[in-house]
């Protein structure tokens, strides 16, 4: 299994120090999420329905006209690989893992890329798939470089894959809001900007028969009632999408410049975390859970990455023990 941010038990455990005690840093989620509202008792008691609201309020979010929701963005990735003859597949390194890893099972052939080399493998790949921004790098392709992109691909039956998980705070790079086109996919996810990746919930967007292929693959109810329910409530509401909207960027520039006073300048950067490519990346990494502040260590690229303090203790907490 592949090790991601978020594993605070692990970490309690391994260094002693009690769960209640640790800042959780390792995420890249909002810490400040979409408040819960009370759950109705049916949605407990009753099996989830279709016409319950969830895609209308999510077309309506994501301007999109064809969708499906399933159980995170993580659900889609996992299967689409099997959904496709085996080829070569480009994905971005470092890039959100479980890309790489479930093509690679799946018999496909890895084209490792970064954003400069795209271009140069472009023709001998049939899948492409572009993490924008990318986690954890914070890099940010422009929509007509995908469009670009895709265009290539469409001409000779290919696949262009866009994972926009952490694309809600600059949406005007986001592509969802384009009519369906063969050969491109994007996958959508409240976990990361409302902060609910509990509920897993996320939306794939593509042409009709490929929903419906996916559909069947997953099979009935992929999403929970109460999931259904608070991701419905967090896509209407509005008010607090830009309220965030406004309040992310501002923490997230607040977070680098805590860094860079410390000479640790991020080498990418988000308005969820900031990435840092160093040689003591481990090292660091250890120092700050040694005294209950976790991160995110990318050993592959020897770097770091630094979600969002949730308030002030925790900013204070960190000021402390990074200027050590």
């Amino acid at each position: 299994m592949i090790e991601h941010g978020g594993q605070l038990r692990n970490a309690a455990e391994h260094y002693k120090i009690p769960l209640k005690y640790w800042i959780d840093l390792s995420t890249g989620i909002n810490p400040n999420g979409y408040s819960i509202p009370e759950i109705p008792l049916a949605c407990w008691q009753r099996l989830p329905e279709n016409n319950d609201g969830l895609l209308t309020s999510a077309k309506d979010y994501y301007q999109a006209e064809n969708l499906l929701a399933v159980a995170g963005s993580q659900a889609a990735i996992q299967m689409l690989p099997y959904l496709y003859p085996r080829s070569k597949v480009g994905i971005l390194i470092p890039a959100y893992a479980e890309h790489k890893v479930c093509w690679q099972q799946a018999g496909h052939q890895i084209i490792p890329l970064t954003p400069e080399t795209v271009d140069l493998n472009l023709a001998q790949l049939h899948v492409l798939i572009i993490v924008n921004p990318n986690n954890p790098t914070g890099y940010l392709f422009s929509p007509q470089q995908l469009l670009d992109w895709h265009k290539v691909l469409q001409a000779k039956n290919g696949l262009l894959i866009v994972d926009e998980a952490f694309i809600d705070t600059c949406p005007s790079h986001s592509l969802s809001h384009l009519k369906p086109q063969t050969g491109l996919i994007i996958l959508r996810s409240v976990g990361k900007f409302f902060g609910l990746a509990g509920i897993r919930c996320g939306f794939v967007i593509a042409m009709p028969k490929l929903l419906i292929l996916l559909e069947e693959k997953l099979g009935r109810w992929a999403l929970s009632h109460p999931s259904r329910y608070i991701a419905t409530k967090a896509l209407m509401d509005r008010q607090w999408q830009q309220k965030s909207l406004i309040a992310l960027p501002h923490q997230g520039i607040r977070l680098q410049k805590l860094l860079q006073s410390q000479n640790l300048n991020p080498t990418g950067s988000h308005a969820l975390f900031q990435w840092i490519k160093t040689p003591i990346a481990r090292e660091l990494h250890q120092e700050l859970a040694q005294q209950g502040i976790l991160t995110r260590l990318f050993t592959e690229s020897t770097s770091l990455r630094f979600g969002l303090p949730k308030n002030e203790f925790e900013w204070n907490k960190l000021t402390q023990y990074i200027a050590r």
